[in-house]
């Protein structure tokens, strides 16, 4: 069973979204358009993907999880959308795959292996085409008040090492410059796109359970007692029991 199987069922519903506004801006700042193709790596339910379909001819997704797969083909189908789907890791993707107008990569780069993604994405990117690593995540800047308090206890119900491993992965997603370095591509641009949405204190309290270091697998029979601990901490900052989260959706284009 992967790190994410016991997380399906909330991943979607859960983490910080990507706004509709943050597919058609990207679309719009890099001309997409019906004859691209777009591959997907770490797909997960398919939320970059599926996002970015309404602007590219064909949409691949790739990743390891079987669950997960299930939930994109899930998605797919209600969207009444054409999907192709890839068991495996982006890494070892066959040579005969073809390549791809757009790769995009969510919250998956930190767990890919450096030296065979970047060898595989010499293959997978067409001439012309464009990496975007992509990311949403609450604001850190203050706007989000509650987020220090949710943070800490992310750290207590969290087994240490991952919640280490996991609090690289924003590092990962910034220093493009440092990940490419010694390659053919290099860090073009960043979009972003902010938005504002209320979210329960209880949902809150659910999205720990997203996190592979924090998953019901990890958490066997404390999850009912993460979720009671969370709510008790989050409720005095709350108003009626919803948090306003402004939350910042970030493209950073690689281009050869």
């Amino acid at each position: 069973m992967g790190r994410f199987a016991t997380t399906v069922a909330l991943y979607e519903e859960l983490r910080p979204p990507y706004p509709p506004s943050f597919f058609s801006e990207v679309a719009q700042r890099l001309a997409f358009g019906m004859q691209h193709a777009l591959i997907d790596l770490g797909t997960g339910p398919g939320l970059l993907a599926l996002g970015f379909a309404p602007y590219v001819g064909r949409i691949v997704g790739v990743d390891p999880e079987p669950a997960m797969l299930a939930a994109a083909k899930n998605a797919a189908e209600r969207a009444s959308q054409p999907f192709t789907l890839i068991a495996g890791k982006a890494e070892d993707l066959p040579d005969d795959i073809g390549r791809f107008d757009v790769v995009t990569i969510g919250r998956a780069l930190h767990w890919m292996d450096r030296e065979a993604t970047l060898a595989r994405l010499e293959r997978l990117v067409a001439p012309e085409g464009v990496i975007l690593v992509c990311a949403s995540f609450s604001a850190t800047d203050g706007r989000n008040p509650w987020l220090g308090d949710y943070n800490s206890a992310r750290r207590v119900w969290s087994k240490e090492s991952l919640w280490s491993e996991s609090g690289s992965a924003g590092r990962t997603h910034r220093d493009l410059a440092g990940f490419f370095q010694g390659t053919r591509f290099h860090a073009a641009d960043v979009i972003k796109v902010e938005t504002s949405h209320e979210i329960s204190v209880r949902d809150l309290a659910r999205r720990v359970l997203t996190f592979s270091s924090s998953s019901p697998d990890v958490l066997g029979d404390k999850v009912d007692s993460m979720l009671r601990d969370v709510e008790q901490r989050l409720l005095p900052l709350s108003r009626e029991g919803s948090i306003s989260e402004v939350v910042v959706t970030m493209a950073q284009e690689a281009k050869r």
